[in-house]
């Protein structure tokens, strides 16, 4: 079986059994290696700490500040 005939048979599995292939690839390659910089470990509390601490947005108003930013940082 070649590998384009495996991606094609993907999607007519069920997604446990796609979860039992990913499993199994996870297994045969082993965890990828990732070290985290001191940089991102930043970027992570500061994110944890603002979700904690800062008040929520509605998707709408979340949208409206995208926009509004995203006009304003191309003028």
């Amino acid at each position: 079986m070649s590998l384009n005939d495996i991606i094609e048979e993907l999607p007519k599995l069920t997604p446990e059994e796609r979860r039992q292939i990913y499993l199994q690839i996870e297994r045969l390659d082993g965890e990828p290696e990732f070290e985290a910089t001191p940089e991102m470990l930043a970027a992570i509390e500061e994110g944890t700490r603002s979700v904690q601490i800062e008040p929520t947005h509605r998707l709408e108003e979340a949208r409206q500040r995208v926009l509004q930013w995203a006009s304003t940082a191309s003028a």
